[in-house]
C-alpha cells in the first residue's frame, strides 16, 4: 500500500475576502483534516490580514499567511513562496475564489501517485449566484440534488453530473500531454517534482499560462497526468475576467518549451 501523503493546500489570494472566507471555512470543514493550510497573498490589504487573523482562530488545522508587496499580478511568485512555507510532500494549490467540496481532501490524496500531477476540476458559478452566497453566507455544502438541478437549469452552473457522481482512480493517466483543463486554481503536485523543475516561473508577467508552463515543464519532466474530474470538482465563484495582455507572448513561451523540452524554471523556487 503505498504511503498516505502529507497535504499542504497553498490558496493564492488578492484583495477578495469575502471569497477568501468561503474557501477557508469549506476547507475547514474537510472530512479529510489531515492537512495544512498556506494563504499564498498577492499583495492584499489589511482587510484580508484582518480576516484571515479572525478566521485562524477557528481553524482546526494548521493556517499561516505568506504576504508579498502589491507589484502587479506575480500569482508564479506568490504560489512558490506558499510552496517554500509548505511541510507537506504533497501539495495542493486552490485558488481563493474556488471553493472546495467537503471530501476534496480525501479525493485528492486517493488520487496522489508517485511521477504524476492531478489536474482538478471545477464548477463555475454565476455572477448571481456567487452575490447571493458571499452576501448571504450560504453554505453550498448543504445544497440537496433539488438545489443542484435547479441552479443548473437556471443557469447558475455549469455542469452538474461532476456533482452527483464520483468516478474511482481507474482510467484517469494521460501518457501524453494536453492542454485540456490544465487550471493551478485546483492543481496537486508532488514537492518533490516541484523542486525538480523550480517551481512556478516567476519571470511570466501579467495574467496567462504560469501554470500551463509548469504542467509542459513537469511533463518534460517526466511527470504524467491524472484527471481529477468526478473528485475534485470546486466551486468557482465568479470574478470579472482578469487584463490579458501579455497573454500572446506568455503562450508564445509555453510553446517554445514544449518544443525545445524546457524543465526548470528560469526564476523559480532556487
Amino acid at each position: 500500500m503505498q504511503h498516505a501523503p502529507t497535504i499542504s493546500v497553498v490558496i493564492t489570494t488578492y484583495n477578495r475576502p469575502d471569497a477568501l472566507e468561503a474557501v477557508l471555512r469549506a476547507c475547514f470543514a474537510q472530512c479529510d483534516k489531515n492537512f495544512e493550510i498556506i494563504i499564498a497573498d498577492d499583495g492584499s490589504t489589511a482587510n484580508t490580514k484582518d480576516c484571515i487573523e479572525r478566521l485562524k482562530a477557528l481553524s482546526p488545522v494548521p493556517l499561516q499567511h505568506v504576504w508579498q508587496p502589491d507589484e502587479g499580478f506575480r500569482a508564479a511568485l506568490a504560489r512558490n513562496r506558499g510552496t517554500l512555507a509548505a511541510s507537506g510532500e504533497y501539495i495542493v494549490f486552490l485558488d481563493g475564489d474556488c471553493i472546495p467540496q467537503r471530501d476534496f481532501i480525501a479525493w485528492h490524496r486517493k488520487l496522489a501517485r508517485r511521477g504524476y500531477l492531478v489536474s482538478g476540476s471545477r464548477v463555475l458559478l454565476s455572477g448571481e449566484l456567487t452575490a447571493r452566497i458571499l452576501a448571504e453566507k450560504i453554505d453550498l455544502h448543504q445544497m440537496g440534488l433539488g438545489d443542484k438541478l435547479r441552479y443548473r437549469f437556471a443557469g447558475h452552473i455549469n455542469k452538474v453530473l461532476q456533482l452527483l457522481l464520483r468516478w474511482p482512480d481507474a482510467g484517469r493517466e494521460s501518457r501524453r500531454f494536453t492542454w485540456r483543463r490544465i487550471k493551478s486554481c485546483n492543481l496537486a503536485v508532488w514537492r518533490t517534482d516541484l523542486d525538480k523543475v523550480n517551481g512556478f516561473d516567476e519571470s511570466f508577467l501579467g495574467w496567462g499560462h504560469e501554470d500551463s508552463d509548469l504542467v509542459v515543464r513537469l511533463f518534460n519532466a517526466g511527470v504524467m497526468r491524472k484527471d481529477g474530474a468526478f473528485a475534485t470538482e470546486v466551486f468557482h465563484l465568479w470574478h470579472r475576467e482578469a487584463q490579458r495582455d501579455q497573454e500572446s507572448s506568455n503562450k508564445q513561451m509555453v510553446l517554445a518549451r514544449a518544443k525545445d523540452g524546457t524543465i526548470r524554471a528560469a526564476k523559480g523556487l532556487a
